[in-house]
């Protein structure tokens, strides 16, 4: 259950956008900018403030991609498996990142919530294959090392 803070920052950003059933899209964009996922709790909330149900809200939100209803680390780190980036070798960074984070395919997000591991089809980067993101800034041509050197130096921001 979430405190009473959530729901009125939610009224904060409802109030931005309006009370129209097509304000739902900025209105979950801007909740999950804040609090780096989209709560349950919150998603319902906004339906019924918009007026609608939460099934039309349930099929919004898990129709885009970009939404999550799994809270994420601080970095969302999202490494490219497209065919360019594995071909030139992305799997080897994502298993580098595996092992530095203490993560696998089932256990996406530390248990401090300082770090997300995510693969992607693509990020568009092709030409700067093998590439991977941290908070959709792009780091291009990576190789294992230099993602292990870059988790260091962001932790080292910490």
């Amino acid at each position: 259950m979430l405190d009473q803070t959530y729901y009125k920052k939610a009224d904060e950003i409802i109030s931005q956008h309006g009370l129209e059933p097509a304000s739902l899209i900025p209105i979950i964009q801007d909740i999950q900018s804040e609090y780096r996922y989209l709560p349950p709790e919150l998603l319902r909330y906004v339906a019924k403030k918009l007026g609608i149900n939460e099934a039309k809200a349930y099929s919004v939100a898990t129709f885009y991609e970009n939404f999550s209803f799994e809270p994420k680390g601080k970095y969302i780190i999202k490494v490219c498996n497209g065919t360019a980036c594995h071909v030139r070798k992305s799997i080897p960074i994502l298993e580098r990142l595996y092992s530095e984070l203490g993560l696998s395919e089932e256990k996406a997000t530390t248990d401090d919530m300082l770090f997300t591991l995510e693969t992607v089809s693509c990020l568009g980067a092709c030409g700067l294959a093998p590439v991977l993101t941290v908070n959709d800034k792009v780091y291009p041509g990576m190789a294992p090392d230099a993602a292990a050197e870059l988790i260091h130096e962001l932790r080292g921001a910490e």
